[in-house]
């Protein structure tokens, strides 16, 4: 019986404790400094019109197609997979051989293989089959010669779908692995 009076004495003593140390964090304050460009006047926000500080920063291009620009030319980087399914379709075969072929003949050059969803089922179950059939697609070009060292598998599961809609034809477009070249 005093054994417990203590447990529960202690217990609240341990939440009182870490309510009163949550306390003492501001939620109010910024915790990020203005580092605003500042005029030759010395006015955040840069007041004075062309006084004001240029920034240093260069901005970077990014190439959207940069991910389709590599690899052997006139060849897909999308193979397409049956409902709740990882096999590869033996018409996807000869698309697998040619990224082989490239990946062997050019052994700096890296693909990441990113496995997709449609939108159906849970997010846990769709990463894993999104990861199934990327590893499906990495095994097959190992199983050609690509060195593993050449190659990533990841999943994206539902999160970035190729189409939007609801219906078949967008679901089967989704339910993909795509090989990008970096």
């Amino acid at each position: 019986m005093m054994n417990r009076m203590f447990r529960g004495l202690s217990l609240s003593l341990a939440l009182t404790l870490a309510l009163v140390g949550c306390s003492s964090v501001k939620l109010d304050d910024v915790p990020v400094e203005d580092k605003s460009a500042t005029s030759a006047t010395g006015q955040p926000g840069g007041g004075g019109g062309a006084a004001a500080t240029e920034s240093q920063v260069a901005p970077v291009a990014a190439d959207s197609a940069a991910g389709t620009a590599a690899g052997p030319v006139n060849v897909a980087r999308l193979i397409y997979f049956d409902y709740d399914s990882y096999v590869i379709k033996p018409e996807f075969q000869t698309l697998i051989e040619a990224h082989a072929r490239f990946l062997k003949a050019n052994s700096a050059r890296h693909v990441t293989i990113e496995g997709h969803t449609d939108e159906r089922g849970g997010r846990e179950y769709n990463l894993a089959l999104g990861q199934r059939r990327s590893e499906a697609v990495r095994r097959a070009l190992s199983l050609l010669g690509v060195s593993d060292n050449q190659m990533e598998a990841v999943s994206f599961g539902k999160e970035k779908p190729a189409v939007q809609g609801g219906d078949e034809e967008a679901w089967s477009r989704n339910r993909r692995a795509e090989i990008v070249y970096r």
